[in-house]
């Protein structure tokens, strides 16, 4: 008797679900959105606040920063009181933070704003996954939501930098952040109507211990990663580092602590005791590394080596994001038949081949090249981000949904800063390395040295020389940041390879969702 209901398949979700997953599509699209939007806002707003330049860089990391530290803790709240009570608090939280932003009159008051917009929005990601993954029981279904859910996120993305032109071209700057209030009020409207509420049935309260020990960890260490991206090494950010990697290792030692106590953690360390979850974990963790190492050389390249504007680099990205977002979408049919360690490892191998193609982009009229690289790059990222997800949320009982939720976005925040910082420096080395030669000789010294720490400082100093002598500096310039493009694409390349490896080591037991007899089978063992 207790075999059978064990083995039975599964409800399969209805109408009202799927009309709620289109409800939780609203917030993720914004939240998209809403990553891009201010950096075609920056010049407007600069002009109108005058912010100083530490300013101003708070102004665009601060919601960020505030989202990726605040993840952990909104996923384990929400596990305790009710996943949609969190996401109608946080839509409404983020609905009042986009009016004020949006007319800020200080730098102080917009960098507060955006801190708010932060705190608000790391509620609305784990809250959307988790109600996803206790709406969508089947396997089958579940991959398809999951699929849905972040090919809205990418569309929200890719939008950002047009809409966000072209309300500019029509109102002030703070117009762009007023596209949250109508979201959001929908989201309200419809979320008590049609979402289900859940929650943990055996969560005590919060552990406000655990909680600062999270923010402490992730903040330092997304700076810190930051800065030595956009910085260089020094002696602030290393310890930055440091010290959120010492109040990452307390904060381990006190959940452990908690769960030898038989309290309530705010992460239970335990779910990374299954080979899958903690696998797709890591998983996440690099494609997140390779997507945002690889945007921030290809968006460069885009302007500064091919000279495109802001929105029409947007525009020749699109390619890329329909592909991730077509590989998102054809995830869930690979799975029913294929393996999810076999399906994982052979898109790596698309990452990899997409990436060999990138170590093949001519610093002149190299667009063809490089679209076409990264375009294969996405499809590949696509089925990774969505199985990889899938298999987070799927490896997780029920009463957990909200943390491991937040541990995937979590995992995904740090990925894209330790992306940024460690391969951001390696083409930053490997740039300077070939930022020599007779075009910068008998060049005054603050054009040469601004010529030989990055490509943009090429770019900057060029408009002060003849264009004769502009254009044999540019050349040189655009040959050394290509050079490192191919350095980066090409490393990023051999670690695609070698997980693809891990993954069919590691993933070969799971089964595929079409696969309906192996899937009760490790459903029996799991409940065991």
């Amino acid at each position: 008797m207790t075999t059978e209901t064990k083995s039975a398949a599964p409800p399969r979700a209805g109408a009202r679900e799927w009309a709620a997953l289109a409800v939780l599509a609203l917030p993720t699209i914004l939240l998209g959105l809403d990553n891009n939007v201010l950096f075609l806002a920056l010049p407007h707003l600069t002009a109108e606040l005058a912010p100083s330049g530490t300013q101003l860089l708070w102004i665009t990391d601060i919601y960020g920063f505030m989202i990726a530290g605040f993840l952990v803790t909104m996923g384990s709240l929400g596990d305790r009181i009710g996943r949609r009570r969190l996401l109608l608090i946080g839509a409404t939280a983020f609905g009042l933070a986009s009016i004020v932003t949006a007319y800020a009159s200080s730098p102080e008051m917009l960098i507060g704003a955006r801190a708010l917009l932060g705190v608000a929005g790391a509620t609305l990601m784990p809250s959307t996954l988790a109600l996803i993954s206790t709406m969508f029981l089947d396997g089958k279904q579940r991959a398809t939501a999951i699929a849905v859910w972040m090919s809205a996120f990418l569309v929200g993305g890719s939008a950002g930098p047009i809409v966000g032109g072209l309300m500019l071209d029509r109102f002030w700057w703070g117009s762009v952040f007023l596209l949250g209030v109508p979201v959001m009020a929908v989201l309200l409207a419809l979320g008590r109507a049609l979402l289900p509420e859940s929650r943990s049935a055996t969560s005590g309260p919060l552990d406000l211990v655990s909680v600062g020990l999270s923010i402490g960890a992730i903040l330092p260490a997304v700076y810190g990663l930051k800065e030595l991206a956009t910085e260089g090494v020094g002696a602030v950010p290393i310890l930055t580092v440091l010290g959120g990697a010492v109040a990452a290792m307390l904060f381990v030692r006190r959940q452990r602590l908690l769960i030898a106590r038989s309290d309530q953690p705010l992460v239970d360390l335990r779910l990374f005791g299954d080979r899958a979850f903690s696998t797709a974990v890591v998983l996440l963790l690099l494609v997140t590394m390779i997507m945002g190492g690889a945007l921030l050389f290809v968006t460069q390249y885009l302007q500064l080596v091919q000279g495109l504007t802001a929105l029409h680099a947007a525009l020749w990205l699109l390619p890329s994001v329909l592909a991730l977002a077509g590989g998102n979408m054809l995830a869930p049919l690979l799975v029913q038949r294929v393996r999810p360690g076999a399906l994982i490892a052979g898109s790596l191998l698309i990452v990899a081949v997409g990436l060999a193609v990138l170590t093949q982009v001519p610093s002149v009229d190299g667009l063809a090249w490089l679209i076409a690289g990264y375009g294969i790059t996405s499809l590949g990222m696509g089925p990774l981000a969505t199985v990889g997800t899938d298999i987070v949320v799927g490896s997780a009982p029920p009463e957990q949904a909200g943390s491991a939720s937040s541990l995937s976005e979590t995992s995904s925040e740090l990925g894209i800063a330790l992306g940024v910082a460690l391969f951001g420096s390696v083409g930053a080395a490997a740039y300077r390395s070939h930022a020599v030669g007779d075009a910068l000789r008998g060049l005054p010294t603050q054009v040469t040295e601004r010529a030989q720490e990055a490509l943009a400082g090429a770019v900057a100093e060029a408009g002060q020389l003849t264009s004769a002598q502009a254009a044999e500096l540019l050349a040189v310039a655009r040959g050394a940041f290509t050079s490192g493009l191919h350095v980066v694409a090409g490393v990023s390349a051999a670690v695609a390879l070698l997980f693809a490896v891990v993954a069919l080591a590691v993933l070969r037991r799971l089964p595929a969702a079409g696969d309906t007899a192996a899937v009760a089978h490790q459903g029996d063992h799991h409940d065991a």
